[in-house]
């Protein structure tokens, strides 16, 4: 396609595409990451697609487009949207409690000081919601308290990776329930454990398993043939090698395939973290909730649903509230709510910075590097994937650079 042809298309320059390929072909020949691949749809025409470096360092395996990733948080918008998919049946209320699925959370007790003593608490004025557990602010979660250890120790992180206890869904509900809120329901934000528990209720409520809902609702419907919670042995000669960075800046292997905490089928199947996905797979589900819920012929959820996903839901007071101890968010150095508000399992911008993306883009990214962007004013929809452990996803130089170059390249 010439250039000219290919801008009436997707609104998107090649030749100004070329400087992202040039940027992200830096990072791989600086040895800073070892390969990554790079899609983007707009207009409903794919535009650019790139795969760069290696999938297996080590073993000089270059990284292909059908490369396996492990797409840790990219997880929580899939969780999201099967929870709103039984909303829409009527198999679930956004404002009632969720008591009668999750009795563990009744009846809470709330930390009089989120800080202090977790024998000093007073009842919950009223009880948790689904609307709570879709915006992140059902009482707990990660975030500074005096209860972190005991909260974090929950993370249901495949085997190899962290020596937590292993336990199953039932297992971790009940110490899930002996710990109290740390805060009211609806008064704080704060992040992981909602979507594990909605990962938790959407099994009970369909008598699945988790990865079969998904399946069944998300993936095979959109042709996500590649997206699951476990690695066959098919298919673990495409699954990338995860990183991670000594304080030197080095790369040391954290996870490889052949003896991957993703080879088996995890005792809890985590609706936050769980999932290892491809380019092609992710970017279906985007395009979907770009399409408001379509994507080729294919609903998944209406148009008045998706609009309420990527709507901001925090209130003034909560955007002026840090997440962890991260001190930057984007190139600007602003905190993460300045320019973000959150919606149900996606961040959505509120103000543009710099170059881009437009207010009412959505996305969340994963703490191996992977990350999202979609666009419904420009119409476009942009993944990034490579496995590389970053002690700040929400902000890395790579993710800034892929954004800053997607966005000058657009013409039309």
């Amino acid at each position: 396609m010439n250039e000219r042809a290919s801008i009436q298309k997707t609104g998107l320059s090649q030749e100004r595409l070329g400087r992202l390929s040039s940027v992200l072909h830096g990072y791989v020949e600086r040895g800073e990451i070892p390969g990554m691949v790079a899609l983007i749809h707009r207009h409903g025409e794919e535009a650019y697609v790139e795969t760069i470096g290696w999938q297996d360092r080590e073993a000089q395996i270059p990284i292909q487009r059908d490369t396996l990733f492990r797409i840790m948080s990219m997880t929580k918008p899939v969780t999201t949207v099967a929870a709103l998919m039984l909303v829409e049946e009527g198999r679930l209320r956004l404002y009632d409690s969720v008591d009668a699925w999750l009795p563990e959370l009744a009846h809470r007790m709330v930390m009089r000081d989120p800080d202090g003593s977790p024998e000093e608490v007073y009842p919950s004025p009223r009880p948790i919601t689904l609307h709570d557990l879709l915006t992140y602010r059902l009482g707990i979660g990660w975030g500074p308290s005096s209860l972190w250890s005991h909260i974090f120790a929950l993370f249901p992180y495949p085997p190899h990776l962290e020596q937590t206890e292993r336990l199953d869904p039932d297992a971790w509900m009940a110490r899930l329930s002996a710990l109290p809120l740390l805060y009211e329901p609806g008064m704080r934000w704060l992040y992981e454990v909602a979507s594990d528990l909605l990962g938790v209720l959407i099994a009970r409520v369909t008598g699945q398993l988790l990865e079969m809902v998904l399946r069944q609702r998300i993936f095979e419907p959109l042709g996500m043939g590649d997206t699951s919670f476990v690695v066959p042995p098919d298919k673990r000669d495409r699954l990338a090698v995860l990183y991670a960075k000594t304080a030197t800046g080095e790369l040391t292997v954290a996870d490889h395939p052949r003896s991957t905490g993703w080879a088996e089928p995890s005792l809890f199947p985590s609706g936050g973290t769980g999932l290892v996905s491809t380019a092609d797979d992710y970017q279906r589900f985007g395009r979907m909730l770009l399409g408001k819920g379509n994507l080729d012929g294919v609903r998944l959820l209406s148009r008045k649903t998706v609009e309420a996903m990527t709507t901001d839901y925090l209130t003034p007071e909560q955007h002026t509230h840090p997440f962890f101890e991260f001190d930057r968010y984007d190139a600007d150095r602003s905190g993460m709510w300045t320019n973000r508000g959150f919606g149900y399992g996606v961040a959505v911008r509120t103000r543009q910075v710099g170059l881009g993306p437009s207010i009412g883009s959505f996305g969340w990214p994963g703490a191996f590097g992977t990350t999202w962007i979609a666009d419904p004013k420009e119409d476009l929809m942009a993944t990034l994937l490579l496995q590389v452990g970053s002690d700040n996803p929400f902000y890395t130089q790579v993710g800034e650079d892929f954004v800053t170059l997607t966005y000058q390249a657009i013409c039309d």
